[in-house]
């Protein structure tokens, strides 16, 4: 019997696995299988950048980064383009440029020596009784059950766990992300923000990978996102982005939680972390900062023991819902068109760029 099974080995469930481990038996079940990585990640619709919060947190965590995780060209500027308004500028931001799947694999790899890991391994279900927690799951396709004392759901923004246990939670909004890699010999070393109401009320981006430029966006589901993403690539070649080959083409659903009710850590013997709880800001769609923050609060709520640790886990938790709650109040200044044209008219913080 495990203390903790954990549904999920992307940066939440690895890290609470890598923390929590010395003291704790635990079992991660992870879909994926990491043997072959590739530069277009499978499950996870993301472009690979590590934003500063989060770089904050592995330095927080003694970690860097090695050099076989790391891709071409680091990002030292955010190209920030305003459709709406016809304005365009520059903004000084450091973006770690990787290959994810390379850092999931590598974040997971670092639990392996503290946890039992079992990949290629899909959740299905589970069922509690007399404070023993059944999980049932397939492994490369065969059925199998553990038994924990306490399961943990760090399985994403579209978490079974979440939807199995707590299902008169509310939940945050959820937008569709496409992206599409194109090859590409042009040299553009600019992370690019992209915001235009015809698109979507989120925003969109461009990152550029290796000989790979990535053109992605966060659309409203019920609002034809296929033609819109069309329509959004038809923007920027108008805008003078040149696209080659196109390669791969993915999606994945995004939340953007809008109050904090949306939020949901967990009660009883189940937890949740990061996206699956509903940590990811409003504003910018960055998560992996939330899912490192998620897992530590978690890991400290666990070290008092199992008793009560949903209620300190929750409490803990309050700094993280506390600063989504501020990225809410940023949310204006970044999707208002008013308030955005008038602070990039300014040009205040804004770049020049000499070539």
């Amino acid at each position: 019997m495990f203390d903790i099974i954990i549904v999920g080995g992307g940066p939440a469930g690895s890290t609470l696995a890598r923390l929590a481990g010395n003291k704790l038996k635990i079992l991660i079940l992870e879909k994926r299988s990491f043997d072959k990585i590739n530069l277009y990640p499978g499950q996870k619709c993301c472009g690979g950048l590590i934003a500063p919060d989060a770089q904050r947190m592995l330095a927080t965590f003694g970690l860097g980064i090695p050099n076989a995780v790391l891709i071409s060209p680091q990002l030292f500027a955010v190209r920030t383009i305003d459709m709406q308004n016809n304005i365009e500028r520059f903004y000084q931001r450091h973006y770690i440029n990787v290959n994810r799947e390379k850092f999931d694999g590598w974040l997971l790899s670092l639990a392996s020596a503290k946890a039992e890991v079992r990949t290629e391994c899909v959740y299905h279900s589970y069922n509690e009784k007399d404070g023993e927690i059944t999980v049932v799951y397939f492994d490369k396709g065969k059925e199998c059950k553990e038994k924990t004392k306490i399961l943990v759901g760090a399985d994403g923004a579209f978490s079974k766990i979440r939807r199995q246990a707590f299902q008169s939670s509310e939940n945050a909004k959820r937008y569709i992300s496409i992206q599409e890699w194109f090859e590409t010999e042009d040299s553009m070393p600019y992370y690019g923000a992209v915001f235009d109401t015809e698109i979507t009320d989120f925003y969109s981006w461009t990152i550029p990978k290796d000989k790979h430029f990535i053109v992605g966006s966060a659309l409203e589901i019920d609002k034809k996102p296929g033609e819109r993403f069309d329509l959004l690539k038809r923007k920027l070649h108008d805008c003078g982005f040149r696209f080659g080959k196109s390669v791969h083409r993915n999606g994945a659903f995004i939340l953007r939680p809008g109050n904090t009710r949306q939020i949901c850590t967990g009660k009883g013997n189940v937890a949740l972390v990061g996206e699956a709880a509903g940590f990811i800001s409003p504003s910018s769609a960055e998560g992996i900062s939330y899912a490192f923050k998620s897992a530590m609060k978690l890991t400290k709520a666990l070290e008092v023991g199992s008793e009560g640790f949903a209620a300190r886990y929750r409490r803990g938790a309050g700094s993280i819902t506390g600063n989504i709650v501020v990225k809410n109040l940023k949310c204006p200044a970044m999707y208002n068109s008013f308030l955005r044209r008038y602070i990039m008219k300014s040009g205040i913080m804004s770049l020049d760029i000499i070539e």
